[in-house]
């Protein structure tokens, strides 16, 4: 009977509560205001047939403290517990947000990698509380509160634990049938691999918006969890891909030592297959997550001991229940069609013939198909075949392998066809080599005779040459300077010698090739430098004055040799009159010309002759004529 307390109702003095927020198989929920801290608590009143058992009451006790001890992000916080108008409750953590499966009816089937970043704080949960040794036992999306942000957290471990999975003496179950583990419906012990198995479920419920198991009745349902295999969700779900697949068939395997071998390795396979997901990138192989049998005779006389205690334990309930089950078992047909597989992942086809009541047997052959799929099967489908009779299905370990063939040193083209060929697709990539010619292959990625699977990708690493150099400048430098500038560029230095007359002997004139363009490394740079011509020209100097006509001399590399002629003109005085060899030949550099230079000399004149001084004789005086004065001769 749901309890419904009105508005204000003070629960053990200490919680008033503000609304009632639902109801569940053992409890209900109250929002509350804690009267003492002044929060928002979430109340769970068990309903009172529970409080009546004091071995539940007991043991609710117990779980209750041991849930109030598990402080994660991911774990919904219990605060207290007490007891209060004839039952037990437990004060924790209120959450503003949703249960996951008001989500699930209302959005459902989730995009993969929604429906992985869902599932992953629920096992992290899961994993803080298996290793301090609390198993939830009925983990179900009406457990898990998703807020407005898509933060997880989940509820009710202390109630599942202390409610358990045990048959009771009225033959139910507790817990939901729909999320049940099938060593659950079988009354067997728990462990971990149970609330894994519930979690898959719930994963499969949001990728496909649908449960794998349902059915009329609790007893329905937990003979299908416990006998049949689940249609694989891609049948309702395109989006699902093969390596998200075969991680739900995993954790739905039938016996728990075929599932994930705990909560991380359940995550680090999600992680995994969200990142191909979102990278675009192919699904891995899943034929390591689909679901086997055991094969070896301990494990079958052990899976013969577990039925037998199910059987009784069923009878009980079939009594309950009634004869539906057994009606059903005795009025089905021999005969059943046989599943199309061929084109599906191992891990689904697998699932769709065990679904089907068939044994499959699984046969691997190398093929052009992906590896892990089904590329024929025997029956074929749409044939009738007995319920439980092999159907032999076979799988594609992919194209194998085969070694890398050697075509280091062959031109691109021929290595190219070579390894296509050998069926391998070829990528190229060009490296410089001092030695390996041009278009020829260097190397290959993998190496050679290495075995890699066929159609997969070799890389060959063609030359391209030697490195490309930029030719400096070293024109108009030293031979010695232009020398070390090449072969500090990587060039190796050629020197040519041409005879020059306007530039130092030493300067380079010339290159080849041309500044500042590409060429080899390890290629010859030629250079041209000015060297004395053995002859050179003899430059006029006649009319210069003999200071020039030397310096001019000595400057064309001559040694000028000075002689002197006498010249009557004084304008000649200390000009060249005349050279040797003359002007306009040619001489050996460093030789001798002999310059003539004018040297003027006055002329020689006699002195003048002075007569001796003569006596002079007074004439007689004539009183009217003075006497003549005669000028002295010289």
């Amino acid at each position: 009977m749901v309890r419904d307390l009105p508005e204000g109702t003070l629960i053990d003095d200490r919680y008033r509560v503000i609304s009632r927020v639902g109801s569940g198989g053992m409890a209900d929920v109250y929002c509350a205001e804690d009267t003492q801290l002044g929060r928002r608590v979430a109340v769970k009143l068990l309903h009172r047939r529970f409080a009546e058992d004091r071995e539940f009451v007991e043991r609710f006790r117990r779980e209750a403290s041991s849930a109030a001890g598990l402080q994660h992000p991911n774990v919904v916080g219990v605060f207290d517990r007490g007891e209060w108008d004839g039952t037990s409750y437990i004060a924790m953590e209120f959450l503003d947000g949703r249960t996951l499966k008001q989500l699930i009816t209302e959005e459902a089937p989730l995009d993969p990698i929604r429906a992985i970043d869902l599932t992953i704080p629920i096992l992290r949960a899961a994993r803080f509380a298996h290793k301090r040794g609390i198993i939830h036992r009925d983990l179900k999306p009406h457990n898990v509160m998703v807020d407005a942000e898509d933060r997880v957290k989940v509820t009710d471990f202390g109630i599942a634990r202390a409610g358990a999975s045990d048959m009771t003496q009225t033959g139910s179950i507790m817990g939901t049938a729909q999320y049940l583990s099938p060593e659950q419906a079988q009354g067997h012990a728990v462990t971990p691999q149970s609330d894994l198995y519930s979690i898959g479920i719930v994963l499969y419920e949001m990728l496909t918006g649908r449960l794998p198991f349902d059915g009329e009745s609790a007893v329905t349902i937990a003979l299908k969890q416990v006998n049949e295999a689940p249609i694989p969700p891609s049948a309702f779900n395109g989006a699902v891909t093969a390596e998200l697949e075969g991680i739900v068939l995993h954790a739905l395997a039938k016996d728990p030592a075929q599932r994930f071998v705990d909560a991380d390795a359940f995550i680090v396979a999600l992680d995994r297959a969200r990142a191909h997901i979102a990278a675009g990138m192919p699904s891995e192989d899943t034929a390591a997550f689909a679901p086997v049998r055991a094969a070896d005779p301990d494990a079958v006389e052990r899976e013969g001991r577990s039925l037998g205690r199910w059987l009784v334990a069923l009878v009980v309930v079939l009594l309950v229940a009634g004869g539906a089950v057994a009606a059903y078992a005795l009025t089905r047909p021999d005969k059943h069609p046989v599943p199309n597989v061929t084109g599906k992942p191992l891990a689904a086809a697998l699932a769709l013939v065990q679904n089907a009541g068939f044994d499959p047997n699984v046969e691997r052959t190398n093929s052009d198909a992906p590896e892990g799929r089904v590329i024929r099967q025997d029956p074929q489908p749409g044939t009738q075949a007995e319920k439980g009779s092999e159907i032999t299905l076979t799988v594609s370990d992919g194209p194998g392998t085969k070694p890398v063939p050697d075509v280091v040193g062959e031109t691109r083209k021929k290595a190219a066809k070579e390894l296509e060929d050998a069926g391998f697709k070829v990528d190229e990539r060009r490296e410089t080599s001092d030695t390996v010619k041009s278009n020829r292959v260097i190397s290959t990625a993998p190496d050679a005779a290495t075995p890699i699977e066929v159609g997969s990708t070799v890389t060959i690493v063609v030359s391209s040459g030697p490195e490309q150099v930029a030719v400096p400048n070293v024109v108009g430098q030293t031979s010695d300077s232009a020398r070390s500038t090449l072969e500090a560029s990587g060039f190796v230095v050629g020197v040519r010698e041409q005879e020059d007359q306007s530039h130092d002997p030493g300067t380079v004139l010339a290159q080849t090739p041309a500044a500042g363009t590409q060429a080899d490394k390890g290629a010859t740079v030629s250079i041209t430098v000015a060297k004395e011509p053995a002859q050179v020209a003899v430059p006029d100097v006649t009319g210069s004055s003999q200071t020039d006509a030397s310096n001019t001399l000595i400057d064309a590399g001559f040694k000028p040799n000075v002689a002197t002629r006498v010249v009557g003109d004084q304008a000649e005085d200390g000009i060249v009159l005349r050279q040797s060899p003359s002007a306009g030949g040619e001489a050996k550099r460093g030789s001798a010309v002999t310059i003539t230079v004018g040297q003027y000399v006055a002329p020689t004149t006699p002195p003048p002759t002075i007569p001796p001084p003569t006596t002079p004789t007074t004439p007689p005086v004539t009183p009217t004529t003075p006497p003549a004065t005669t000028p002295a001769t010289p």
